[in-house]
């Protein structure tokens, strides 16, 4: 059985939470907060998460965890099998987390949780993600998913990067930036139906005080 370390407020965590869930994949959490103790470094050579246990040992990186759950060829495939339909889709995974959620990610301080950052952060981030949507807009397909007609690591990234940064546009700038993405508003709302996707949000909700009362105790 595989076992997530992490936290349920964590996209990235959530993520890979989703494709084991997806997959019919046995698993267990583990609650474990991004800290540089000695303890934690042993399992994430950076402290970070989310990390997945195996039976060999621990997989950090968020697309090296999905790549690896792929890898073991159980449940609905989540990459195709076809070379360049494969690279299109990891593409786009990655598109979306070099130039749109780590861009919003940025500002997350000032959106989420109070704190007040530099004009000349907040401007970047603000133009990164305007370029960021725009390549989405032209390589993402939403047919109806991102890559295609099935559900792919793109989608995981998809949503759990889009509508934090979509938050930030929104509370910082006053923009949608989806509003010329219809295709992409309506990927998310059947998204949101998913049975899994509920229960991870379900779990998020119910950890979200826990973590609001830890990020408020480091003030």
């Amino acid at each position: 059985m595989f076992k997530l370390y992490g936290f349920s407020v964590s996209n990235y965590y959530n993520m890979v939470k989703l494709a084991l869930l997806e997959k019919g994949l046995p698993f267990e959490e583990v609650t474990f907060y991004p800290t540089p103790t000695p303890e934690s470094l042993k399992i994430s050579p950076r402290g970070k998460v989310p990390v997945l246990g195996v039976e060999d040992g621990y997989i950090n990186e968020t697309m090296v965890m999905l790549e690896y759950i792929e890898s073991v060829g159980k449940g609905v495939p989540l990459l195709p099998t076809e070379p360049f339909a494969r690279a299109q889709v990891l593409a786009v995974a990655k598109e979306i987390e070099l130039y749109i959620e780590l861009p919003g990610r940025a500002c997350y301080g000032e959106a989420f949780f109070g704190t007040t950052l530099p004009d000349a952060i907040k401007e970047k981030t603000k133009t990164e993600l305007l370029l960021g949507f725009a390549a989405l807009g032209r390589h993402g397909k939403f047919a109806p998913y991102v890559a295609g007609d099935s559900l792919s690591i793109a989608d995981l990234y998809f949503l759990y990067s889009v509508p934090l940064a979509c938050a930030v546009g929104q509370k910082l700038f006053g923009i949608d930036l989806l509003a010329e993405m219809p295709k992409a508003k309506a990927l998310l709302e059947r998204l949101e139906q998913n049975p899994h996707v509920q229960r991870i949000a379900a779990d998020k909700e119910a950890a979200m005080p826990t973590f609001l009362a830890m990020i408020a105790a480091k003030k």
